[in-house]
C-alpha cells in the first residue's frame, strides 16, 4: 500500500508542492538570484533583483534577462498542474527599461489551456508597479510528471 499521507490533493497544495519540487533543481533561476513570491493553479510570481552583472552596454537591464524572469515565471505556472510542459513558442515586448538595483516581479496567468497545449500571458513589472515587459508563452504538455508518481500514488 502506497502512504499518501504527503500527496496534496488540493490544487493549491499541488502547484506549491510542484514548484518546491521544479524549485530544487532550477540551477538557472537560483544562479540569476530569483525568488519565487506566489503559486497557484496556472499561475506564479517570481522577482528578481537587476545586479550590476545584469545590466548591458545602455546600463539597463539586459533583455535577454528581463525575458528569463518572465519565462521562469512562465515555466512555474504551466507546470503547476504536475504535467511536464515546456514552452513552444513565446514572444516579449520591452516597455520600458529594468534599472540596477530594482526588483522587477513578473506575474504568469493562464488565459486557455485545453488539451496538450496552454497559453500564459506574463507582465514584468519594477518596484514602482510600471510594466516592463508583456509576455505571451505557448505551452506543450510531454510526458512525464513533474513530481514523479504522485499520479500513481493518488490511483
Amino acid at each position: 500500500m502506497t502512504d499518501t499521507h504527503h500527496i496534496p490533493t488540493d490544487p493549491q497544495a499541488l502547484a506549491e508542492a510542484v514548484a518546491a519540487a521544479m524549485w530544487s533543481r532550477d540551477r538557472a533561476a537560483q544562479a540569476l538570484g530569483m525568488r519565487i513570491e506566489a503559486v497557484g493553479p496556472g499561475s506564479a510570481r517570481l522577482s528578481m533583483k537587476v545586479r550590476g552583472d545584469m545590466v548591458n552596454g545602455h546600463h539597463i537591464c539586459h533583455g535577454g534577462l528581463i525575458f528569463a524572469l518572465a519565462d521562469t515565471a512562465f515555466a512555474y505556472a504551466c507546470n503547476a498542474y504536475n504535467r511536464n510542459t515546456v514552452a513552444s513558442g513565446c514572444n516579449i515586448d520591452f516597455t520600458a527599461p529594468g534599472k540596477e538595483g530594482d526588483t522587477l516581479t513578473a506575474e504568469a496567468v493562464e488565459r486557455s489551456a485545453a488539451g496538450r497545449t496552454g497559453v500564459y500571458d506574463v507582465t514584468v513589472r519594477d518596484s514602482a508597479g510600471r510594466t516592463v515587459a508583456l509576455f505571451r508563452g505557448k505551452s506543450y504538455r510531454i510526458a512525464g510528471e513533474v513530481i514523479a508518481g504522485l499520479d500513481a500514488e493518488q490511483a
